[in-house]
């Protein structure tokens, strides 16, 4: 799992023209969240090297505003007023990502989709169409399975085996066609086969006739992918060759625009 790169100076001083308390806050929930969305006041305090009285005050305040909220243990979590910044956040990445999305399109001649990894779920955030008259269509919003999509196994190839396995166990492994990997093993030997690769392969696993490329976006403020989908006679093995570098070369891009301009960079 990506980990916050704030370090224990980073957290004590502002940026040029920066409020430090509100820099802090952002830290912390940061932190709280590479922690898994729970930790106690002392957690923090180690990994941030900010005092303790520092730490209460700020992350009182944040409990009062909705952002943060107090387990009957005392330990701290994020709050559910997140969850509506994040939605809003997440549907702003696909929107930021479409420029690029349409640079796919025109270089490999496929439809180009974002996925977001949403709990257990996938979700799609953003699509631009191939100009194909026999093209695939994804719903903007639609929510599958990890295990059977391309865009599944490249967000979660990073994951530990333990993290994956576990996932797998709350959602099942239902066969949406007769190609679906139906077992953890299965499925993590595939995770493997990302990892070797550099790219993910969907064949004929969520619908008969239908591939898809996938590759994550490296240093994505959250865990995204991108991928192309097309008829399996047009995505094949030779069309493989020549699609990842491209696949590889917009998510780059587009990682480097979202950590440069906050999103607002164009293709």
């Amino acid at each position: 799992m990506p980990t916050s790169s704030a370090s224990t100076t980073d957290s004590a001083k502002p940026a040029a023209g920066g409020v430090q308390s509100l820099e802090r806050a952002f830290d912390l929930l940061e932190r709280m969240a590479d922690a898994g969305g729970e930790v106690g006041l002392s957690e923090l305090s180690a990994s941030s090297g900010l005092p303790l009285p520092t730490i209460h005050r700020l992350m009182r305040t944040l409990v009062a505003c909705g952002y943060v909220r107090q387990q009957p243990n005392r330990r701290y979590a994020l709050g559910p007023r997140l969850i509506r910044l994040g939605e809003s956040a997440a549907r702003l990445l696909g929107t930021w990502a479409r420029p690029y999305l349409a640079r796919l399109v025109e270089e490999t001649g496929e439809t180009a989709n974002m996925a977001l990894l949403d709990g257990d779920e996938i979700v799609y955030v953003a699509q631009v169409p191939s100009k194909h008259s026999m093209r695939m269509f994804t719903e903007v919003g639609r929510r599958v399975l990890p295990h059977s999509t391309g865009v599944g196994k490249a967000l979660l190839a990073d994951f530990p085996a333990e993290e994956v396995r576990a996932l797998l166990a709350r959602t099942g492994m239902p066969a949406a066609t007769e190609r679906t990997l139906t077992t953890p093993e299965g499925f993590l030997a595939a995770l493997e086969d990302v990892r070797r690769t550099g790219y993910a392969v969907d064949d004929n696993e969520q619908e008969i006739g239908v591939r898809c490329l996938a590759v994550s976006v490296p240093d994505s403020p959250t865990t995204a992918a991108i991928s192309i989908s097309g008829p399996a006679g047009r995505v094949t093995e030779a069309a493989t060759e020549r699609i990842v570098p491209i696949l590889q070369q917009v998510a780059r891009d587009l990682s480097e625009a979202l950590a440069s301009s906050g999103g607002n960079g164009t293709a």
